[in-house]
């Protein structure tokens, strides 16, 4: 990735960015990728101003990007998303239709699943937080944000679900609380309650909230419900308010933790976070549950992206006996 600290386009044009995302309720992680892109979009064109360039550049831009860097599909068209934003709500800006963009095919890859046995091993492998995080992935169907996002408000421990909010506000959803997280996470709440007693006596303790909520309930930041269920060893600085929060834990310790433990197990699969929520989903089907079930449980608007598992379900050794196993060994 192209250095780019050296960018410094005209003055307000990021903040004005970073405002309009905010404006529309954009995760930070969309917020901050939408910004690198569009820096590095600037260095290509030699720190160009927006402004002053169009269709043609954008297409150059993510032409080189596939074609020279060779980036995934879905890479190419998160770039064309924060070009398209930035033109169209930044600018505002009415570009023509890009006609001459190389676009690449989207890989129709099998996720990777891990049996039920692989799963229990990796859990074995973990402890503390870690193996709480990683029980959430699987025993829920998380994706890593979501449960790193969990508010204490999330967990609903009578009815055994946890409420999985939309970064936008337009899709959560509820899933399941396995019975067995029960009391782990109680035990660990009651930790985090500790730590935030202790933020407070600070005249800390404030978290960030997402601009609905904050219209919707003014005042919450400090509020024991509102507080991240696995928040940051670290406090925060907010570059645009100067405020101080303790935001929630980050993503990459458990990406390496998943994929160091299966590389101690000698798992030859390449395992990640999302293939928890990806055996969560095939192992429900395997169990009998229905296809409408495990799409709500995990958020997928469009059905077809649910029967990709059912794919899993239906083809190996699980559901088809070979003719090998059948016939009678010659003595």
């Amino acid at each position: 990735m192209e250095n780019t600290s050296e960018v410094k386009p005209a003055p307000k044009l990021f903040p004005l960015i970073v405002e309009r995302l905010r404006s529309q309720n954009y995760s930070k992680r969309t917020e901050e990728a939408y910004i690198q892109w569009i820096k590095r979009f600037i260095l290509f064109h030699d720190k160009r101003h927006p402004r002053d360039m169009g269709t043609a550049e954008i297409e150059a831009f993510l032409n080189h990007l596939a074609v020279e860097k060779k980036v995934a599909a879905s890479t190419q068209s998160q770039a064309k998303s924060a070009l398209l934003f930035l033109y169209d709500e930044v600018l505002e800006r009415n570009l023509p239709k890009l006609e001459n963009l190389t676009k690449l095919p989207a890989k129709k890859d099998l996720p990777v699943v891990l049996s039920k046995q692989e799963i229990q091993a990796v859990l074995s492998g973990l402890e503390g937080t870690m193996w709480l995080m990683v029980s959430l992935l699987y025993g829920s169907g998380l994706r890593v944000m979501e449960c790193l996002r969990l508010r204490v408000a999330d967990i609903d421990f009578d009815r055994q679900e946890i409420l999985v909010r939309d970064p936008q506000g337009y899709k959560n959803r509820t899933t399941l609380l396995p019975g067995t997280l029960v009391h782990p996470l109680k035990t660990h709440l009651a930790s985090i309650e500790a730590l935030h007693a202790e933020d407070l006596s600070k005249g800390l303790g404030e978290v960030w909230m997402p601009e609905g909520l904050a219209k919707r309930y003014p005042n919450t930041g400090k509020d024991w419900q509102w507080q991240y269920v696995f928040p940051s060893s670290r406090l925060s600085v907010a570059q645009q308010s100067g405020g101080v929060y303790r935001h929630h834990a980050d993503e990459k310790p458990i990406q390496r933790a998943v994929k160091n433990v299966a590389k101690q197990l000698g798992i030859k699969k390449a395992v990640t976070p999302n293939t928890l929520r990806h055996s969560f989903a095939t192992h429900l089907l395997e169990g009998g549950h229905d296809l409408q079930t495990v799409q709500r449980l995990l958020g997928h608007a469009n059905e077809a992206n649910t029967k990709v598992y059912a794919q899993l379900v239906n083809t190996g050794g699980r559901s088809v006996t070979s003719p090998l196993d059948v016939i009678k060994p010659i003595v």
